[in-house]
């Protein structure tokens, strides 16, 4: 069996991973903590979020800088301020046994002059977000000119936030640097046009196939028309009592809508989206990771870096247009060796998009029907008697309630007792899905017009288009008449790939992706096909807007002409 200390760790380190009770190296630190105490110069490492990347560049790092430098000597920079924190604190416990070591976070939402305090203090690791510390560099608070290691950490999720010239510029500004270590789950394009142009021979190392998903993830899918998607979220919910989950949707619209629709039925939710400050971000994280609330609804961006343990399903209320974002989400589960649960909510329409991610993350999809009534108040009732039989009713002292409790229920038999416990707790719940419709019939009903030979008609509200994982028109069918054709200043130079720029148009104008027709990206600009009747929202939402420092043109094409 491989030990940290067979890895070439020195005794302090492995002292450090002894308190923390790692007996064994995972597959990425078994990987690369040998490789990057040989001195190599750079590196490319693929794996999984939750496979301990951290410690594979942590613990390399600390061993490999002179903490007697009172100085930035390794520079971490990664998505968001949650993985941000992440990384200080796991490095802080790594560097239990070597107390003249310092690391400092910078990152926005947070005093920049507080920051720019605990940088002169004497640190030897920064770790930052991108924006921060572009900030940092440009106000010549912080020197980066002996930062010898720069860690790229979850490269490809800022790529896909965008963050490819900022991660130049980052770049650019550490000359001195000796190596590069770039650690991301999967390996887009954009990933390999950085390694080629700042890296020198990388070695590669890879845990797992690309764009593989976690096989210790149960990826589950329960098909419904689209008016009934709702109604199999809040039927999935309530069939797993025990859930601490997270739930995706496409648009922060969505995500608020939903939180409160739920919140008002009596779920402990809470949304996270872009409209939240830092404080309310930071409030919701904070009551999500204590369990206050049993359940986070989030877009893929408001997402980003999100790390708790225990999360135990994730839900696709819709299912992404990018493979890459579907091993995002599915991710947040099943992390550190702990088995976890993916379900995807999708329409008859998406059973070929089920089958193209299942093919290309390699792992089997499991079809499950949506739990009838019945079964939702069967399981929460089974859930519920458990939970009454672990209470712990030993160190309080009930025994003076005794004598009141037997007098009060002389003559109420033990069955009327459980009769009357079961309807307090269950009332709701029964009223509710007493005659609760099936929510899987209309799968059935075409699945039987096609065995028939009869007409199979979409969903209305669905419309007509087929799309590809990368959004482009394959088998598409569009009536251009339906359609205004909008022109925007932004293309694949601004850092965006289709599923990315799809996201953000409809974060900015609130729109549902029904209302979508075909995108053609370019490098420089791009246009979209929009529903005529939502034309001029997105047009209001999005033009004149800030992206990066700069002004968003968007406006009709046909009336460039």
């Amino acid at each position: 069996m491989t030990t940290f200390e067979g890895l070439g760790l020195d005794e302090r380190l492995v002292q450090a991973t002894d308190a923390l009770g790692f007996t064994q190296p995972t597959p990425i630190q078994e990987k690369a903590i040998p490789v990057l105490l040989s001195g190599t110069k750079d590196l490319v490492g693929l794996a999984q979020t939750g496979t301990g990347k951290t410690a594979a560049f942590g613990l390399p790092l600390l061993q490999l800088i002179n903490e007697k430098d009172k100085f930035p000597q390794a520079l971490i920079v990664c998505p968001t301020r949650e993985l941000c924190l992440q990384i200080v604190n796991e490095i802080e416990l790594f560097k239990k046994f070597i107390p003249e070591m310092h690391v400092v976070a910078v990152y926005g939402g947070a005093s920049i002059g507080m920051q720019i305090r605990d940088l002169k203090k004497g640190i030897q690791i920064v770790v930052a977000t991108p924006g921060r510390l572009i900030d940092l560099i440009e106000r010549k608070a912080i020197d980066l000119k002996q930062i010898k290691y720069v860690v790229l950490d979850e490269a490809d999720e800022m790529l896909n936030m965008g963050f490819q010239d900022d991660i130049e510029f980052i770049l650019q500004n550490t000359p001195n640097r000796e190596s590069t270590w770039l650690f991301s789950a999967t390996m887009p394009p954009e990933i390999k046009r950085v390694s080629k142009k700042y890296m020198e021979q990388p070695v590669e190392i890879t845990v797992g196939k690309v764009n593989t998903a976690n096989k210790n993830i149960d990826h589950q899918y329960y098909v419904t028309s689209a008016q009934h998607r709702y109604e199999a979220l809040k039927r999935l919910i309530d069939f797993n009592p025990g859930i601490y989950g997270i739930i995706f949707t496409r648009t922060k619209a969505d995500a608020q809508n939903i939180a409160e629709k739920l919140t008002r039925e009596g779920y402990d939710i809470d949304a996270l989206h872009g409209d939240l400050t830092q404080q309310q971000r930071d409030k919701v994280m904070g009551e999500f990771r204590e369990k206050t609330l049993q359940l986070l609804i989030a877009t893929d961006v408001a997402a980003r870096g999100i790390d708790v343990q225990g999360i135990t399903h994730v839900i696709n209320y819709e299912l992404p247009d990018d493979v890459e974002v579907y091993t995002h989400r599915s991710g947040r589960t099943g992390r550190a060796g702990n088995t976890g649960i993916c379900m995807s909510i999708i329409h008859t329409r998406e059973l070929g998009k089920i089958r193209q991610i299942e093919r290309m993350v390699q792992v089997p999809f499991h079809k499950l029907e949506i739990p009838a009534g019945k079964d939702v108040c069967r399981k929460q009732f089974y859930h519920f008697m458990d939970k009454l039989l672990r209470l712990d009713i030993n160190g309080t002292d009930y025994e003076p309630y005794i004598p009141m409790l037997e007098e009060k229920f002389a003559n109420v038999s033990k069955e009327e007792i459980l009769q009357r416990l079961a309807a307090q707790e269950f009332n709701r719940f029964l009223k509710y899905y007493e005659n609760a419709e099936d929510l899987n019939a209309r799968e059935r009903v075409r699945e039987m017009r096609h065995r028939e030979g009869r007409p199979v008609h979409s969903d209305k509200r669905d419309g007509d288009r087929r799309r590809d994982m990368n959004g482009r028109g394959k088998n598409y069918v569009s009536n251009s008449g339906d359609y205004a054709r909008l022109f925007v200043n932004l293309g694949t130079k601004d850092g965006f790939y289709k599923a990315s720029f799809l996201q953000f148009i409809l974060d900015m104008s609130d729109l549902r992706k029904d209302v979508l027709g075909r995108i053609d990206m370019k490098e420089m600009n791009s246009w979209i096909e929009v529903d005529k009747k939502a034309a001029g929202q997105m047009i209001r939402s999005i033009d004149g807007k800030k992206y990066r420092g700069r002004s968003i043109r968007m406006n009709d094409a046909d009336s460039r002409r």
